[in-house]
C-alpha cells in the first residue's frame, strides 16, 4: 500500500490531513544552527513535482545543510518540511538521495553491484536477503547509467566520474518520487555530467522531482527548469527563466563578482 493510501486510512481515524499535498517538497520557517549560529535561517521553500530543481548559492550558503535537514539527516532548531504533504518518515521509501562523494568512505570494501542493491534494502528491510529480482533491478539501473560491465568491481577501484554514477544507479533503483542529489557533477569528467543530466532529465520526464546542489553558474539555465537561490536565507526561488537574474544573483553572492561575470546574464 502507498504512503498516500495509509495516510488515507490514518485520515479515517481522526489523523491530522495532508499539509500541501500538491507540493513535492514544503518547507516553512526552517532554522538550522551549528553552535548556535545560524546555518540557516527562516527558511520557506516550495517545489512543485515534476521539475529539475537547481539548489545554488555560495559556499557556506547551506546547501548540503538544507537538503540533509529535509532528509532527518540534520536537526532543525525550528521548522516544518513535509514531502507531497506527509512526513519525510512517512515516505522515506520513496525518496531517492546521493550524498556528496567527498563524504562516502570508497575503501569499504564492496562490490559496485553490492552497493547499488542497497538502495533496496528500504523496502526490502533489513533482515531479507536480497534476491534474483533484486539484482536484476540493480543490474537494469547499473546499465541505466552505463557501469553495468563493472558490477563485480570492487568499488575501490572506480574512477570518481564512475563511482558517482554507481550512487546514481543505487538512488534509481528506488524508483523514488523525489530524488535528492548533493554535487552529483562535481569532480566529474564532460562526458559523465552529461550523463548525469541525461539520467536526470529522464526521471523529470516522468514525473518525478530531481532536486541538485549544484555549483556551475554556467550550466543552471540549461539543465534546470526551477531554481531556489540560497545564502543562509532563500535569496529567491522559482522557474528559471524568472527566478535566474542578474540582480537574484548579486543578492546571492554578494561581492563575487567573478561568479557573477562567468554565470549572470546581461541586465
Amino acid at each position: 500500500m502507498s504512503p498516500s493510501a495509509d495516510r488515507a486510512l490514518d485520515l479515517q481515524n481522526g489523523a491530522e490531513p495532508l499539509h500541501e499535498p500538491g507540493l513535492a517538497v514544503h518547507v516553512e520557517d526552517l532554522t538550522v544552527s551549528y553552535h548556535e549560529k545560524p546555518v540557516l535561517f527562516d527558511i520557506d521553500l516550495n517545489v512543485p513535482p515534476g521539475v529539475m530543481c537547481a539548489v545554488v548559492g555560495p559556499n557556506g550558503a547551506g546547501k548540503s545543510t538544507l537538503i540533509k535537514s529535509i532528509l532527518g539527516l540534520v536537526k532543525p532548531t525550528s521548522g516544518h518540511i513535509t514531502l507531497h504533504g506527509l512526513s519525510y518518515r512517512e515516505v522515506r521509501s520513496r525518496v531517492g538521495y546521493v550524498p556528496q562523494r567527498s563524504t562516502v568512505d570508497w575503501d569499504f570494501p564492496t562490490t559496485v553491484l553490492d552497493v547499488v542493491t542497497m538502495g533496496l534494502y528500504g523496502r526490502l528491510g533489513w533482515f531479507k536477503r536480497p534476491g534474483r529480482h533484486e539484482r536484476r533491478k540493480a543490474e537494469e539501473a547499473l546499465r541505466l547509467v552505463g557501469m553495468e560491465d563493472f558490477a563485480r568491481r570492487q568499488i575501490s577501484q572506480l574512477s570518481g566520474g564512475q563511482q558517482q554514477r554507481v550512487f546514481l544507479a543505487r538512488a534509481l533503483v528506488q524508483e523514488a518520487d523525489v530524488y535528492f542529489l548533493d554535487e552529483p557533477m562535481a569532480g566529474v569528467d564532460a562526458t559523465t555530467e552529461r550523463a548525469i543530466v541525461k539520467i536526470l532529465g529522464r526521471l523529470r520526464d516522468a514525473g518525478k522531482t530531481v532536486i541538485v546542489v549544484h555549483h556551475d553558474l554556467q550550466t543552471v539555465t540549461t539543465y534546470f527548469d526551477w531554481l531556489v537561490l540560497l545564502n543562509v536565507r532563500v535569496i529567491a526561488q522559482g522557474p528559471v527563466q524568472e527566478t535566474y537574474t542578474a540582480e537574484n544573483l548579486r543578492a546571492a553572492y554578494g561581492g563575487q563578482i567573478a561568479l557573477l561575470d562567468r554565470g549572470a546574464p546581461a541586465e
